[in-house]
C-alpha cells in the first residue's frame, strides 16, 4: 500500500510555470508518476520515473516542458510544467505502480495507485 499526496497545483497563463509536488507513504514502488484528465476526456500519463534508477518516460505532448524528478530520499515526486498550453489544463494526478510498467499502460494511466489530484488551469 502507499499513500499519495498532491500539491502545487494552481492557474496560471499561457508560457507560464508550475511544480507539483507528491509525498509518497507507505510501500516503495518501481514507478512513480503523473496522469492527468481533463473535462469529457480519457485520462492519460504525462510523466513516469522508474525510482530504481531514475530513467524517465513522457507523452509526446509534454516532451521538452516536463520534467519529472524525485528527491534522494525517494519521498518525495515533482513534477516541473514549463510553457503551460491551454491544452495542459485538467486534474493532475501522483500515480506510482509496484510491477512492470509497459509503456502503453503508462500512456493509458494505468497505475496501480494514485492520489486525490490537484487543479491545474492555464488560460489563454
Amino acid at each position: 500500500q502507499v499513500q499519495l499526496v498532491e500539491s502545487g497545483g494552481g492557474s496560471v497563463q499561457a508560457g507560464g510555470s508550475l511544480r507539483l509536488s507528491c509525498t509518497a507513504s507507505g510501500t516503495r514502488m518501481n514507478y512513480m508518476g503523473w496522469f492527468r484528465q481533463a473535462p469529457g476526456k480519457e485520462r492519460e500519463g504525462v510523466a513516469v520515473i522508474y525510482t530504481r534508477d531514475g530513467g524517465t518516460n513522457y507523452a509526446d505532448s509534454v516532451k521538452g516542458r516536463f520534467t519529472i524528478s524525485q528527491d534522494n530520499a525517494k519521498t518525495t515526486l515533482y513534477l516541473q510544467m514549463n510553457s503551460l498550453k491551454p491544452e495542459d489544463t485538467g486534474m493532475y494526478y501522483c500515480a506510482a505502480h509496484s510491477g512492470f510498467l509497459y509503456v502503453g499502460a503508462f500512456f493509458r494511466a494505468e497505475f496501480d495507485y494514485s492520489g486525490q489530484g490537484t487543479q491545474v488551469t492555464v488560460s489563454s
